[in-house]
């Protein structure tokens, strides 16, 4: 299992971060060993200053898959559910200044939380998705797909050009705007439209 994740999807999020709209999916990746999940608490690291928060819709592939065109992308997919991408800011932007690869500020250990899924028919569309996260019950972030630059049929069909797609691999489709740092003892509950799909805490 792979985490394939898509940055600057949004572009509100691509104002807030002062950089430029991009002419493809910009995609990372995290390892297995980034899995948080069971609401399970975030433990903040001692490596760096400030942790964000990134909400995003996530998508698990369920058949294999590479060079998939965009109009069959749909058949490789069948629930949903909601991540966090934790992002270790203040690192990340020293290495993207001096123009090294920042994955270690996106891709360590615990920095992917991801809940429970659902099906992907239970919504009209997955393209008109309300998501949103509470941070001690206040809304601190909140999105809709239909605000996606690339929609998750044509995320899939650009990374399975590169990578073959397997059964149980995880797609972080792109954050909206409102990211912002975590504390201790923050409370975090991450929803679909009504449905509560994380609820944890930070240690």
């Amino acid at each position: 299992m792979k985490f394939i994740c898509v940055g600057l999807n949004y572009a509100q999020h691509i104002g807030e971060m002062q950089m430029s709209r991009p002419e493809e999916p910009v995609v990372f990746m995290k390892p297995e060993s980034a899995l948080l999940r069971n609401n399970n608490p975030f433990f903040v690291p001692e490596w760096a200053k400030q942790f964000d928060f990134e909400t995003e819709i996530i998508v698990r592939i369920d058949r294999l898959g590479r060079g998939i065109q965009p109009k069959f992308a749909h058949r490789y997919y069948s629930e949903i559910g909601l991540g966090i991408d934790f992002t270790a800011r203040d690192l990340q932007k020293k290495l993207m200044a001096a123009g090294q690869p920042w994955e270690v500020a996106k891709a360590f250990d615990g920095s992917a939380a991801v809940s429970n899924f659902i099906s992907k028919d239970l919504f009209a569309s997955v393209q008109n998705i309300d998501f949103h996260l509470d941070v001690n019950g206040e809304c601190r972030q909140q999105g809709n797909t239909r605000d996606m630059l690339f929609s998750i049929d044509e995320i899939i069909a650009h990374v399975s050009k590169y990578f073959m797609l397997k059964q149980g691999d995880v797609i972080f489709t792109g954050t909206p705007a409102g990211v912002g740092p975590v504390k201790i003892n923050d409370r975090l509950q991450g929803y679909i439209e009504d449905r509560l799909m994380l609820d944890f805490e930070v240690k």
